[in-house]
Order: structure tokens, then C-alpha cells, then sequence
């Protein structure tokens, strides 16, 4: 240590010396000098005199610690010891001096339309939002926004109320600088309450006769299986939901909207589901010249192929050629996207998409109800060596057998002995005893100018169509049942209405592809009925292929709050 540079400090000014030795050499005693600092170890020391340099020196802390050292004040209001800062106040003192919420509404006001249940976001926009989700956080902090300017916003979130309470309580942290630069933080909760107000597109929906855009969906057919099956689509899909009315018409379904364009995506809702085309007009209601603004009102007008299931169809020969080289008479299995048909005496399928029939367009050659009932008497299949085949032929089904028939019409039995061979599709499902519904070409009298152009010796004289089963008996066992749309209904003939409906039922029933797109309910009202073993061959829908069918009439606290749940 004696040979080190050091730094004596000395009350009045510093003063360097090569070593301690150097110091006591100059024989001069400073015992009131203060501190020394050591040039080696860059540490200070004191002691108290020259004598015993070494031994009597104490270090003291670096000199970076005592430059992060910081002494306490007391604070200008209470006296208490605290950390310095810019106001020097504490804490509490601060708060009771300076309010940073002030100017910020602790109370707000939300506008919920309890009919199509969304929030008004101003200046008149409306926006769906879940309780505690992300979009009614954003709306409610809109809400605050010009006052949340002046600070800084550091955390937001929900505090939990009942669902029922119409109550909304936001948890808000904020930050401002406040007297001499001092940042004061504070946290307060926000309360919004849930005013009720109905939006306008509601307003027009319960005026009835407001809307801006129809689609009147129509099908030129007797009968309506499918529109009672584009009535599933539409419930499956939920593409009803913009609707202001549905009302039924005698030859198909008008739908109502307020916008255009909510109109034109059900139009492509419908071209994706059956096949159909479709045309537009306008009708101008108000024209303001000041503004050149006008007022339409917009119709699409859709047309559903006039073919259904369960048709016996003519096809033009040119659409049977490029069909494969089907025969003309054919059967239509089912119509969803394409129009599903089947050559009954080869067993030839194919598709008619949308384009393709309005290119050759053709018609039934009967409906449903104009079918005779038949009593089979012999069935014989035919192998596969024995069919024919022709060039260019298309797919064949797998799903049914080909048979040769022998029939008698069910109203001539006991009365003659008159029989009829037809070639059929059905083999798989028909023996002898059945009754089978089928349409007699050689009695009837068709205005068809396919079926007048084609050869007597290529006509069939009975092409089988279906299979019957007892209706009563299924009607017993159906233990299932489907939605409806809530539908305005003009006068019609309910009876009618109502057989095609329980003909629908049945096909959907005897078909698993056609029913593949159709969400089937288990009925809770119908008791459970013993199978009937004398006609066991009868389709049915398992209880694998049922939904539960859910109601949600109020919330569970009951009263108010099952206006904000969402079913």
C-alpha cells in the first residue's frame, strides 16, 4: 500500500501523492483529511491519521454503488419517507390531488336488437357480437374513444356479469403524466347498459310489406317433391336467414329480402343445390333528381327443371346418344344437383346437369298420380352373358338387378286373364305377389313429340316405376319427422299438398342418397312400434341416421335473460 498512488482528500481540496511513503516523507500530518482513494484497487478508505496507513484503513464501497445509492425524502403532504420523484409526494397524496379518469364516463349506454340480436356501432351500423368476445370489447372501448385520448391506454377487459342482468362492466388501466412529469397509473371499471332498440331491417320485417328483392322459385309440375326437398336443403344450410317473408305459392316458394344482394347469393345458393336457371327485372318505385338516386325493386325469377323423381321420361335422341346410347324411355331416380336418370332396360345411369337440359330441354311423360298399380306373377333375372351391349355405353348400376317382369293390373284381377312383359330395373326388390306401380305406354295418350317420332317396335308397353308398400303400416312405424320453413300459405288443396308430402317422406325412406343431404329428427311424440313381420322388406330409417331435435325456450335463471342468449 505505501507503494501506491494515492488521493488523500483533505477538508479544503484533494491532494495526489505517488505513495504513502511519498506523503510521510514531507513530514506532514494531516490527521483531519477525510478520505484516501487507491489508484490500484479503485477504492476509497478513511482512517483516522497518517500512522498505520495499512493497518488502520477501511474501504469503502465502489463508486458505482454509491452513485446508484439514492436517499429518501418525506413527502410534501403526509411526511412519509418515499422514493424521490418529480411531484414529491407519495402515492396516496397524488391520487388525492389528481384524478386521470376525469373527463372519462364511468357509465354508457349499448343498443341491442333483441330480433336479430346485434349491437348498434354508430353511426347506424349493426354488428353481431358474443357476449365477452373481441368485437363487443372493440365496440364498447368505440364508445370511449375521445376521452381515451388524452391518456394511455394500457389493459382492457370484461369483469362477469349475469347474462340476464343487461348489465356491462369493462375493467379499464390507464397511465397519464401528470405535475412535473411524475406518470401516474389507475385502474376503474366502466358500466354499460343494455338498452333495447330495434335496428331497421327489423323494422321492415315487421312491417310486412317492405322489401327490396324477391326470388320466386318455381317448378311447372303437378306434384312438389322437389321443392319439399329443396325446402330441406334450405333449413340444413340456413339459407333462409336473411328472409324478410317466405310465402308458398301454388306452383312453387316466393322469397323476400331487403337487399339485392342478399337475393342473388340464395339465387347461387339454389343453382348449387338442383338444377335450375334463372332471370332478373327491375321495377324503378322513386327517382330523386337532385340526388340521381333511384329506388328498384329487383325479381329473380328461377325455374327448377320440370322433371322429379319417380318420372318416366322421354329423352331427344340426341341427348340419348350423348348420354351413352340410352335408350329414350328412361326413369329418373332422384334430382339434386343433376337429374339422375336410368335406362330400365339396361341399366344404363346418367346426369343431366343444368346446361345440358336447357340445351335439349324434355318433359314426363307422367306424374306420380297417373301411375296403375300392377300385381307381379313372375320374376326372371337376367344374367350378365345375357344382356345386351351396344357401343359407347355409359356406367351401369350397381345397386340394381335387371329382370324380365310378368304382370297383371291389379284392377282386372277375377275379371280376366290379361298379362304384360316388361323389362325392368327393379329386380332386386320385386317377387312374385308384389304390387309394383307402373305406367302403361301402350293405353296412354301423350302429347310428346319424342315419343310420337320414335319406332313402335323400341316402346315398351309397361315401364315399372316402384315398388309399393303398405302406407299404413310405414305410416305407424315412422318414427322420425322433418322442419318446415314457416311459410305464409295462399288457398290450395291441403289434401294434395299433404299427399305429396307423405310421398316424399316415403322416397326418402326407400333412398339412402337421396336422403343423404336431409337432417332427420327422432320423434319424441310417437311410442315405439313392434316390427310387423309379414311385411319386414318395408324401408326404414335407422336410429343412427336421427338427430335430437333441441329446443331452447329461455335461459335457465329464466325471465329477461333469454332475449340475450343465442340459441
Amino acid at each position: 500500500l505505501q507503494s501506491r498512488p494515492l488521493t488523500l482528500f483533505l477538508p479544503s481540496m484533494p491532494r495526489s501523492c505517488a505513495s504513502a511513503d511519498e506523503f510521510l516523507a514531507d513530514g506532514k500530518n494531516c490527521p483531519n483529511f477525510s478520505a484516501i482513494f487507491d489508484h490500484k484497487t479503485r477504492k476509497f478508505g478513511t482512517f483516522c491519521g497518517v500512522v498505520g496507513l495499512a493497518e488502520r484503513m477501511e474501504y469503502l464501497p465502489d463508486v458505482d454503488t454509491l452513485s446508484q445509492t439514492q436517499g429518501n425524502i418525506l413527502c410534501c403532504e403526509c411526511g412519509v419517507a418515499i422514493q424521490p420523484n418529480p411531484a414529491n409526494m407519495c402515492v396516496a397524496c397524488l391520487r388525492t390531488q389528481v384524478d386521470i379518469t376525469e373527463g372519462i364516463p364511468k357509465q354508457g349506454v349499448l343498443h341491442f336488437c333483441r330480433n336479430c340480436e346485434r349491437y348498434l356501432q354508430p353511426p347506424n351500423q349493426w354488428v353481431t357480437c358474443a357476449l365477452e368476445s373481441r368485437e363487443l370489447l372493440t365496440l364498447c372501448l368505440k364508445k370511449l374513444k375521445t376521452p381515451l385520448t388524452k391518456v394511455h391506454l394500457i389493459d382492457a377487459g370484461f369483469v362477469w356479469t349475469e347474462p340476464h342482468s343487461k348489465r356491462i362492466k369493462l375493467k379499464l388501466t390507464i397511465q397519464k403524466e401528470v405535475m412535473n412529469g411524475a406518470i401516474l397509473q389507475q385502474v376503474f371499471v366502466v358500466e354499460f347498459v343494455v338498452s333495447n332498440q330495434m335496428c331497421e331491417d327489423c323494422h321492415r320485417v315487421e312491417a310486412k310489406d317492405y322489401w327490396k328483392a324477391v326470388v320466386q322459385v318455381r317448378q311447372k309440375t303437378g306434384h312438389k317433391k322437389t321443392m319439399f326437398y329443396l325446402e330441406q336443403l334450405i333449413l340444413k344450410y340456413k339459407a333462409h336467414n336473411n328472409t324478410l317473408s317466405i310465402k308458398e305459392v301454388s306452383d312453387g316458394i316466393d322469397f323476400f329480402y331487403a337487399t339485392k344482394q342478399d337475393a342473388k347469393k340464395f339465387v347461387d345458393f339454389l343453382q348449387a343445390v338442383v338444377p335450375c336457371r334463372y332471370k332478373t327485372s327491375e321495377k324503378l318505385i322513386s327517382h330523386d333528381v337532385k340526388s340521381n338516386t333511384y329506388n328498384y325493386k329487383s325479381t329473380f325469377s328461377v325455374e327448377i327443371v320440370p322433371v322429379c323423381k319417380d318420372n318416366v321420361v322421354c329423352l331427344p335422341p340426341k341427348l340419348a346418344q350423348q348420354l351413352g346410347n340410352l335408350n329414350q324411355i328412361c326413369v329418373c331416380l332422384r334430382v339434386s344437383t343433376t337429374v339422375h336418370i336410368i335406362d330400365p332396360a339396361t341399366l344404363q345411369i346418367a346426369d343431366v346437369t343444368a346446361p345440358m337440359y336447357w340445351r335439349t330441354p324434355f318433359q314426363s311423360l307422367c306424374e306420380p298420380r297417373q301411375l296403375t298399380e300392377y300385381m307381379v306373377l313372375e320374376v326372371e333375372p337376367i344374367r350378365l352373358h345375357e344382356r345386351v351391349h351396344v357401343a359407347g355405353e355409359g356406367a351401369k348400376s350397381q345397386k340394381h338387378l335387371l329382370a324380365d317382369v310378368w304382370v297383371a293390373r291389379s284392377a282386372d284381377l277375377g275379371m280376366n286373364d290379361n298379362q304384360y312383359h316388361c323389362r325392368t330395373h327393379l329386380g332386386h326388390l320385386l317377387k312374385a305377389g308384389d304390387l309394383v306401380q307402373g305406367f302403361d305406354l301402350s293405353n296412354a295418350n301423350v302429347n310428346n313429340d319424342f315419343l310420337n317420332k320414335m319406332k313402335g317396335d323400341r316402346l315398351p308397353d309397361i315401364v315399372l316405376v316402384k315398388k309399393v308398400f303398405d302406407k299404413s303400416k310405414r305410416h305407424r312405424r315412422r318414427m322420425w319427422k322433418l322442419k318446415r320453413l314457416a311459410k305464409e300459405l295462399e288457398t290450395m288443396d291441403s289434401e294434395s299438398v299433404e299427399r305429396d308430402y307423405t310421398e316424399f317422406l316415403e322416397d326418402l325412406e326407400e333412398d339412402p342418397l337421396y336422403r343423404k343431404e336431409v337432417n332427420i329428427y327422432r320423434d319424441a311424440d310417437k311410442l315405439p312400434v313392434e316390427s310387423d313381420t309379414d311385411d319386414d322388406d318395408a324401408p326404414r330409417i335407422s336410429l343412427q341416421e336421427m338427430l335430437e331435435d333441441l329446443h331452447i325456450t329461455e335461459d335457465a335463471t329464466g325471465g329477461e335473460g333469454a332475449d340475450m342468449m343465442t340459441e
